[in-house]
């Protein structure tokens, strides 16, 4: 086993498509669950970044290699000078580019695609460490950026639910329910740090609405409670909590 890593570290045609095969299947793997999820970026899309982040490192390690041998008469006549990492960091850089258009805002001051895009930066660098040949670091990074972002968003929800701090979305009959509404949440003991009217009057099929910033009482700890007593008022037509 270690020879065949001493092997596969060095250069040469079965290596290359090693770490080929490696790239695609890593990006492939993070982008499967994107991808089932229906998020922006999906599974073709983080199969092509790790696979194009591992060919952009293997030529600067072919130009390298071919530097120090069958060119190395071009750093004595032109005096060339040669650095690899300068390729990882412009990858980093187009993904950066790339990340930033997966990430779009949505209704309700909401941000979308965030995950989306430092998964696309994640596998990048899953295809820059294939490419390099650093098996060990794909594997064990493929592993824990795929228990990341599979496995930890139930328990990410789950933690923010039980914070005293919620951020809800309500729609109502008239402007003037602002006060009623606010008068429940107070009633509830919550604080009330901000109020956002989105809509002050009907507009088509969308009732006026607005998003409430709140900071529940210690003995009033649930977030369903307070959400069950809003959509108990009248003037309330829906009410949701918003999680980012």
């Amino acid at each position: 086993m270690k020879a065949l890593m001493i092997y596969l570290r060095e250069f040469h045609a079965a290596s290359v498509v090693v770490r080929l095969l490696l790239a695609v299947l890593a990006g492939g793997a993070v982008g499967y669950g994107r991808a089932r999820k229906q998020r922006n970026a999906g599974l073709r899309t983080y199969m092509l970044v790790s696979i194009g982040a591992a060919l952009t490192l293997m030529i600067s390690v072919y130009e390298h290699e071919m530097l120090s041998g069958q060119w190395a008469w071009l750093t004595d006549v032109a005096d060339v000078k040669f650095d690899g990492t300068r390729y990882a960091a412009q990858v980093i850089s187009g993904i950066g580019f790339l990340a930033a258009g997966t990430i779009i805002g949505t209704d309700h001051q909401q941000v979308s695609g965030l995950t989306s895009a430092i998964g696309l930066f994640a596998a990048g660098a899953l295809g820059i460490a294939a490419g390099a040949g650093f098996y060990e670091c794909v594997l064990i990074g493929l592993l824990l950026i795929i228990i990341t972002m599979e496995c930890m968003k139930p328990l990410e929800v789950g933690f923010k639910r039980k914070l005293r701090n919620i951020t809800i979305f309500v729609e109502f009959h008239s402007i003037d329910d602002v006060s009623t509404i606010s008068d429940t949440v107070k009633g509830l003991g919550a604080q009330i740090f901000d109020i956002d009217i989105e809509r002050t009057e009907q507009e088509g099929d969308e009732p006026p609405s607005a998003i409430l910033m709140l900071k529940l009482a210690r003995e009033q700890s649930s977030h369903s409670a307070m959400l069950s007593s809003l959509a108990e008022l009248e003037c309330v037509y829906a009410v949701r909590e918003l999680i980012s």
